[in-house]
């Protein structure tokens, strides 16, 4: 997982030393070299934090192209990037990466390359020959990219804390941290700095401090598939076979096996040769060990068990929070962290996980609940989910409209400003009357972020680059493409074309067949309430002591105790750390 940084400015160059410091604040996204190199014309300056995944003898980045005098900082994979070469005449030698060719393609043909390259990535560009600097990132937002205008000059980075390190930037607490535990669209708590939306190309010309910002991709274009069932399970059978594997690493590497629908497939398509799960003593309800193992042993791959108990995260918090740069909402943080651990000790460089058809094919509980109305939820037995399933009784026995009923399945605190019911209501009028389409557009709008961004902001904090092959291009349009029923038929059976997928490629039925749905969730929760009741409060106090009036609300929410799934009191805990940390109270 590399990282990237940078500054463009009529006097950027002058500021080669800051730019320097930039990357070095970055240094654990790439181990394997922190450089910087400024633009000919002195009017930009690149960084780059390498880790070498495609060949580990390449010189570390960034690349300029010699003729033209283009310079690139580049943070991801262009898992097509032979494939494009060829198409695009660009000459690669045996040894080049997607690096090179990406700086060959926009030297080339500019920003237009975007629209072939599948992969995940953050980069930023220099073009003399235009003046101008571009920075785009890839289509799901995998990799983050942070940005700000300041003096004159544009700067950005892949964490926000380098930005914060570069100038002033008051500490902002946006109402959504209440409402979804977690900023949304491009906000950030930080005044100033912004986040670069998913599918985005930023064009900021250096000459007139012009700035463009430019959607290059959508999901809402894409025409429904108007085939069989059958023919949609050949189709996607066949792009899964197809796409899966080429996420694979030439090196060794680790796979997130949690047990479930998702990971498993991973594991049949891709064959690792580590498998890492992460299991709580006495919590048999979060326990999927054993239809862990069972995968493992069918691929002949290891499998390695991580064990976390409360005090290891109590020892973990800070530098947990310190990795993410600011809270998010995402139930599995602690196991993620814990097992991207795990798999930097066994010295692996890469991490696979099953981000996705969670999403695009409706595997979650709550998207059954729109579909299907609380009453089937129930009926299935899926008797976990009923606290989830109260949210959608109206007082007056009357169903919900569609996008209030994801409103409060979605919300974890008060909607103050309506931002996130009018992120859900345009969701819906985008998806044109499919109300799978409106789901998964909601999702990406309003829960997709943490979870993308938690998985890319572990991982690096130990120098480990994330894939997630299921979010390859041509199987996230085709996923969407599909009609409601091909992707759930019942309440209880969600990602269905995936579960047909995954039995005809051998998967036990206790695969295939579940209908619970588990992941890498925690039981820190319950900690909170218990062992680790006393700790937490003591630590949300610390805060409160010096916390903005902004911050206290969410603060003083983690002194109540909460239910066993109740993640108020580990969001107000989490906050808590993120405060304590001196950079963050500076900039309250």
């Amino acid at each position: 997982m590399c990282g990237i940084a940078g500054l463009a400015g009529a006097d950027a160059v002058r500021h080669e030393h800051t730019v320097g410091a930039m990357g070095a604040t970055q240094a654990h996204r790439g181990p394997d070299g922190t450089m910087h190199a400024a633009a000919g014309d002195g009017r930009a300056v690149l960084s780059m934090n390498t880790l070498l995944i495609v060949d580990p003898q390449a010189m570390p980045g960034p690349y300029l192209d010699r003729e033209t005098g283009v310079l690139l900082a580049f943070n991801g994979e262009i898992y097509n990037y032979r494939q494009q070469a060829a198409a695009w005449g660009i000459p690669l030698g045996d040894r080049e990466s997607d690096s090179h060719f990406l700086l060959r393609a926009w030297a080339r043909i500019g920003p237009s390359c975007l629209d072939g390259l599948d992969g995940m990535f953050a980069l930023a560009v220099y073009d003399p020959r235009a003046g101008k600097l571009f920075l785009a990132r890839d289509r799901l937002g995998e990799k983050p990219l942070y940005w700000r205008l300041d003096g004159g000059r544009l700067a950005f980075a892949s964490e926000v804390t380098t930005l914060t390190g570069y100038g002033a930037a008051p500490l902002v607490l946006r109402p959504e941290m209440l409402a979804i535990e977690t900023p949304v669209g491009v906000d950030t708590p930080f005044q100033g700095i912004q986040l670069l939306a998913p599918a985005t190309l930023l064009t900021y010309d250096v000459a007139t401090g012009s700035l463009d910002q430019h959607t290059y991709w959508t999901l809402t274009d894409r025409q429904p598939f108007t085939g069989t069932y059958r023919e949609a399970l050949a189709k996607y059978s066949v792009v899964l076979a197809e796409q899966v594997p080429l996420r694979a690493p030439a090196c060794d590497f680790a796979l997130l096996l949690s047990g479930g629908l998702d990971s498993s497939a991973l594991a049949y398509l891709m064959r690792p040769p580590v498998c890492v799960t992460v299991r709580y003593p006495g919590q048999d309800r979060l326990d999927e060990s054993k239809i862990a193992a069972t995968i493992a042993r069918d691929i002949g791959a290891e499998l390695v068990v991580v064990e976390p108990d409360p005090i290891d995260f109590t020892t973990v918090l800070p530098h947990m929070m310190s990795a993410l740069d600011y809270p998010m909402g995402n139930a599995s943080t602690f196991s993620e962290y814990m097992a991207y651990r795990k798999i930097s000790d066994l010295g692996l460089k890469v991490a696979i996980g099953g981000l996705g058809p969670d999403e695009f094919l409706m595997g979650y509980v709550r998207q059954a609940l729109v579909l299907f109305g609380a009453d089937a939820v129930q009926a299935a037995r899926m008797d976990a989910y009923q606290p989830l399933a109260a949210k959608l009784l109206h007082p007056a026995g009357e169903d919900l409209a569609p996008a209030e009923a994801v409103a409060r399945l979605v919300l974890r605190g008060p909607d103050a400003e309506g931002r996130i019911r009018d992120l859900i209501a345009d969701a819906m009028e985008k998806a044109g009357g499919d109300l799978a389409r409106a789901l998964t557009l909601a999702d990406l709008a309003t829960a997709w972020r943490p979870l993308v961004m938690t998985s890319d902001k572990l991982a690096s904090a130990y120098a480990l680059e994330r894939r997630s092959p299921f979010l390859a291009r041509e199987l996230v349009e085709l996923s969407y493409r599909l009609p409601v029923e091909y992707k759930i038929a019942h309440p209880a059976e969600g990602k269905r074309i995936l579960r047909d997928a995954a039995k005809a490629l051998g998967l036990p039925q206790e695969v295939w067949g579940s209908r619970d749905k588990l992941g890498f969730a925690s039981p820190v929760p319950s900690w909170l309430n218990g062992k680790l009741a006393g700790w937490a409060d003591a630590q949300i106090r610390t805060a409160l002591a010096e916390a903005p009036a902004a911050m206290r609300p969410l603060l003083e929410g983690g002194l109540k105790p909460g239910g066993r799934f109740d993640r108020t009191r580990m969001q107000a805990l989490m906050a808590a750390a993120w405060f304590c940390d001196q950079t963050v109270r500076a900039a309250a």
